[in-house]
């Protein structure tokens, strides 16, 4: 999956919230993984119903790995949630670059 060149951000400030609120993951912090190599991107099939999600597997500035739903609008990035990866998660994230 391409990104757009020129990454911006727009946010739904209830989006915020809930990633704070549910998973302790700040948005600035979100926005970290689109800048932080290695990035798994992935097609999310599951929720994909009334506009194109897509997954991000990264890592924050400080090596948290974290699981993100977003889409793109505009040529933005809009963040959906946001948390850490799972067990699962990792292991497939750690295959992916190696």
């Amino acid at each position: 999956m391409k990104l757009p060149v020129v990454i911006s951000f727009d946010w739904d400030q209830a989006n915020i919230d809930k990633n704070w609120e549910k998973h302790q993951v700040h948005y600035k912090e979100a926005e970290e993984v689109f800048f932080n190599r290695p990035i798994v991107t992935l097609k999310d099939k599951k929720h994909s119903v009334k506009e194109k999600r897509l997954i991000a597997l990264g890592i924050t500035n400080q090596k948290r790995q974290l699981y993100i739903v977003f889409t793109i609008r505009n040529q933005k990035i809009r963040i959906i949630s946001a948390r850490s990866q799972s067990k699962k998660e990792r292991k497939y994230y750690a295959k992916e670059n190696n």
